[in-house]
């Protein structure tokens, strides 16, 4: 990897470690639903922009429905879920529950796609579920239901991306490919559509919102344009340059990020237990993500 490639994978990193401060902020001002919607909409206008400044062609060789769909899944309800969690998790906690991406992700191709564990995986999973629970039982946030809620919508939140990439090949990887701006234009696209009836039924039947505080607007123009769709064509950039098992370190890097934002700008402070327990889940991660020894013989003598 390049200089540059370690440059980008941080700024990334600390752009998405980023996402759970804004989302903090913005979702108990503006409510969780309100904040998801404009979040995707916002991340759609940038990257409709951005399609349009590089003239990209719109052909979607018959996958924008499939896409559309793929958006519900891996943006629509995720953020939804993470807005949630906002209401009552720091983002220190929000960022390190979302480290277990893979693990959920390996999870669900073993239950629904025919996936082999190797017992190195199934140990990585084993251990991540030990971190959740150290994650939950430790640290200055009361034991209480809404903190349960709020783990809960994490972990659904990143079981959709688990799944969400398994669909992603089956759909638009094995049927030829697709351009990634497409891919993630389309995604933002399903997730504004998806939202939209519960935007408008929460403006018209929810509580009154104070709409007029410019910091709250600052993070959800941060998190639709920054952390969502100028985030994504970095990623799917590092992808192409250094492959998706390096850009995969990524999840490694974005709890660090999330916790110092945390610390930083709303004074979260997190325990010794609660630190341990992160720990544990980055570990768990590196057993999943990380290739094992029988592998590489495997792809060198291929």
């Amino acid at each position: 990897m390049r200089p540059s490639d370690y440059g980008r994978l941080l700024a990334l990193a600390a752009i998405w470690g980023a996402s759970f401060l804004f989302m903090r902020i913005a979702a108990p001002a503006f409510g969780s639903v309100n904040t998801t919607f404009l979040r995707v909409f916002f991340a759609l206008v940038g990257l409709a922009a951005m399609l349009l400044l590089l003239r990209t062609p719109m052909q979607f060789q018959g996958k924008l429905k499939s896409i559309m769909v793929l958006g519900i899944i891996n943006s629509g309800v995720p953020f939804l879920m993470y807005a949630v969690a906002a209401l009552w998790l720091p983002a220190g906690y929000s960022a390190i529950l979302n480290a277990t991406t893979p693990l959920m992700g390996a999870l669900i191709g073993f239950s629904f796609f025919h996936e082999a564990l190797t017992l190195r995986k199934w140990a990585g999973v084993m251990l991540g579920l030990v971190g959740i629970a150290l994650i939950t039982t430790t640290g200055e946030v009361d034991l209480s239901g809404q903190l349960a809620i709020g783990v809960l919508a994490c972990l659904i939140a990143t079981a959709c991306y688990g799944c969400a990439g398994f669909l992603t090949r089956r759909w638009i990887s094995e049927r030829g490919g697709l351009d990634a701006k497409l891919v993630a234009f389309g995604s933002q696209l399903g997730a504004c559509l998806f939202l939209l009836p519960f935007f408008g039924y929460t403006l018209a039947t929810g509580p009154a919102v104070d709409w007029t505080q410019p910091g709250v607007w600052a993070c959800v123009l941060a998190v639709g344009f920054l952390c969502t769709a100028f985030a994504y064509l970095l990623y799917f950039r590092l992808i192409a340059d250094i492959g998706p098992l390096r850009s995969l370190t990524v999840t490694f890097l974005i709890p660090p990020f999330g916790i110092l934002w945390g610390y930083l700008v709303l004074g979260e402070t997190l325990t010794g237990g609660f630190v341990f327990g992160g720990a544990v889940v980055c570990l768990a991660v590196w057993l999943v993500v990380s290739p094992s020894r029988a592998a590489k013989p495997a792809k060198a003598q291929a």
